[in-house]
């Protein structure tokens, strides 16, 4: 490793921008030291850190020498792209060893070539201009070697008649399909099988996670390691993956699904009209049981207990009328089903269609009866969609019996893992330290597990201060808003614009704008006026700009330079309670005799500051001033954990160190230019 990455190893004398980074050197050699020893790991490596490098060269290293396999996946798309458009090429031009890489999305980013040629028959699309679309989509499939939506840069983002012509999993009809061979999929998995190394993202390897052992829907080739990227984000992925889901657009598909059947029996065509007649129907009955009260809106809530049944006072179970719209639509899919099953010389389309039911059923049924309580039952929705989901409240016991106990290595890296200086957070969370169940086999994982927190290569003493505003009022309190965007204007002023101000909620953003953003000379962008990328893009390119926004621009943003100087944040950025996943948690941690607020609301939300306040400093270059309003931070007990997580940087509470801090940065202001 330190041939490689010393100050006069293979990758300084290939890259002139290359700076010496012992941490860097620290995390590659345990990572080698994982695949060698077939250990697992767990590494924070904060920002300047050179995490990426520090995993995939002994990534490369155990691949190319073991001839295993090795998934890397990543929290976003966009890391994906670093890594295969940037840091994959340049190793590949730099190690003596030759080694080879795939890149692989989730299924419903490729077009599916069976169902893009039944579509131009179907009632897909809404308006003249999807069939202009469409006819673009069709023709690009015909040329296209990979088949990835993203190449269709001219299109819009969201394409309504998407979902009809993807090839996600459930509706893949397998070796079977007469497209299969030329399959966008078929041919992803061949280049990935022939990879030393493979790189996805957490929902991609959780979705192949959750498949595995079956027939349909696995794409991800066997691999002996996986290094997590942005490990931190990985519960709430898996939770999302070894759930069970039924939603109406489920239902809507495999109605149009029926239609569409080669079936030429004109009595079965008859019979499957009527069906789906039936199931259309009910279906409607069912789904709008769901929006006649405050759940109509967009969210996210808890199915109550007596939503779909209840006992009466004599003691026995009745149906509710939500029941009664489930018996009946669980009825026209079972008669859905058994018509089906019994035609004759069954074209695969017709197999499809009757696991999709069954599995449709099982799933109703069992979000239905409830009766799990290792699960939670909550609804979300999401536009037209209503999503009934079931997660599993505590994945550790997953996760240890469906990765950790059959991979030989996982690593598991992000800038924030460690709470309050150590890993017990996460390693509880994902099942690698002992616990009050199963403890012979987690106390054996926890032995077979290396930690690590890799020292950055910035000077926070030297670069940042953090500015925690004197007497601000409780949060919760009537004066908090005003208090708060008078000490967002005053920090604006001294920092000249160049600022993000983060809130941890929609509402919280909205306030702190409509009061600060008339009342200063800087332009303000707020999220939700454009896309992601074109706020980022406006705010790269406008000198002095200030940027409102909330929870998706805590992680994976990166604005190097003067630009982005100063980041504050509004509060302590806490799980939301009345989220019902974030319930779940909490009460079955109470009822194992802990505490939900130690154990698991104070470290997530340490977690997730340090991603916020990661925003600031990306270089060791950068200088500027991290903001936290949230008096809970000097007033409370729990906030002495906060702080003794944070980066080591000069702390003050006087607005008049801050402007010294930016005099002292006094360099001329240059707008960062586009690469």
């Amino acid at each position: 490793m330190e041939e490689i990455f010393g100050p006069r190893g293979l990758i300084a004398r290939a890259h002139p921008e290359y700076e010496h980074r012992p941490g860097q050197i620290q995390m590659a050699e345990a990572v080698l030291r994982a695949f060698e020893e077939r250990r697992h790991l767990v590494v924070e490596a904060g920002t300047g850190t050179g995490k990426t490098l520090a995993y995939l060269v002994p990534a490369i290293a155990a691949a190319t020498a073991r001839g295993g396999r090795v998934v890397i996946s990543t929290g976003t798309k966009n890391l994906q792209e670093q890594l295969m458009e940037k840091d994959i090429p340049f190793l590949q031009r730099v190690l003596p060893k030759k080694f080879t890489a795939a890149y692989m999305k989730g299924r419903g980013n490729y077009a599916c070539l069976n169902r893009i040629k039944k579509a131009e028959n179907s009632p897909i699309l809404d308006g003249l201009d999807d069939v202009d679309y469409f006819e673009e989509v069709r023709h690009w499939a015909r040329e296209s070697e990979v088949g990835d939506r993203a190449e269709l840069t001219e299109l819009p983002e969201h394409l309504s008649f998407w979902r009809h012509v993807d090839a996600r999993s459930e509706i893949c009809l397998g070796q079977k399909c007469p497209d299969y061979d030329p399959c966008f999929i078929t041919r992803m998995r061949q280049r990935a099988t022939d990879a030393d190394i493979i790189i996805v993202n957490h929902h991609l390897f959780f979705a192949d996670l959750a498949l595995r052992g079956g027939e349909y829907g696995q794409v991800i080739p066997d691999y002996s390691a996986v290094i997590f990227d942005e490990a931190h984000t990985i519960e709430d992925v898996a939770a999302e993956y070894f759930g069970a889901q039924v939603s109406n657009y489920q239902i809507e598909d495999m109605l149009r699904d029926v239609q569409q059947l080669p079936v030429t029996d004109s009595s079965v065509n008859r019979e499957l009209t009527k069906n789906a007649g039936r199931v259309a129907r009910f279906g409607e009955n069912f789904w709008l049981g769901f929006t006649r009260d405050a759940r109509g809106e967009e969210g996210r809530y808890p199915i109550a207990p007596g939503t779909f049944a209840r006992k009466t006072s004599a003691g026995e179970i009745e149906a509710t009328p939500l029941g009664d719209a489930f018996l009946s639509l669980d009825g026209a899919l079972q008669r859905m089903e058994t018509t089906l099953d019994v035609i004759k010389e069954q074209p695969p389309e017709v197999e499809n269609l009757v696991r999709r039911i069954r599995e449709t059923r099982f799933n109703l049924e069992f979000i239905v009866a409830g009766d799990d309580r290792s699960y939670v039952y909550w609804l979300e929705r999401r536009g037209r969609g209503t999503f009934l989901r079931a997660s599993p409240i505590d994945v550790s016991t997953l996760l240890q019996d469906k990765l950790f106990d059959r991979v030989e290595t996982v690593v598991l890296t992000s800038a924030t893992l460690a709470s309050a200086g150590n890993f017990d957070f996460v390693r509880r969370r994902l099942g690698l330290t002992s616990g009050p169940d199963d403890f012979r086999e987690q106390s054996r994982l926890g032995e077979k597990t290396d930690e690590l927190i890799a020292p950055s290569g910035y000077d926070y003493e030297e670069q940042a201060v953090l500015y925690l505003p004197p007497r601000m009022p409780d949060p919760r309190s009537a004066q908090w808003a005003e208090r708060a965007a008078a000490e967002v204007f005053k920090l604006l002023e001294v920092s000249r614009g160049r600022a993000f101000v983060l809130s941890t909620s929609l509402s919280g953003m909205r306030s702190l704008y409509e009061r600060v953003a008339p009342q200063v000379e800087f332009p303000c962008f707020v999220q939700g006026s454009a896309s992601k990328a074109g706020l980022l893009d406006k705010f790269r390119r406008t000198p002095n700009a200030v940027l409102f926004a909330t929870s998706s621009f805590w992680q994976g943003v990166d604005v190097r330079g003067e630009q982005l100087s100063c980041v504050i944040i509004d509060k302590l950025p806490f799980a939301v309670p009345s989220d019902p996943i974030v319930s779940a948690r909490q009460k079955f941690i109470e009822e194992q005799g802990g505490s939900s607020f130690y154990e698991y609301s104070v470290p997530q939300a340490i977690i997730s500051l340090k991603q916020g306040l990661g925003r600031l400093i990306r270089s060791t270059t950068d200088r500027g001033v991290l903001a936290v309003l949230d008096p809970r931070l000097r007033t409370q007990a729990y906030g002495r954990l906060f702080l003794q997580s944070l980066p080591p940087c000069r702390v003050t509470t006087d607005i008049e160190e801050v402007e010294a801090h930016f005099r002292v940065q006094g360099t001329e202001f240059k707008v960062e230019q586009p690469a």
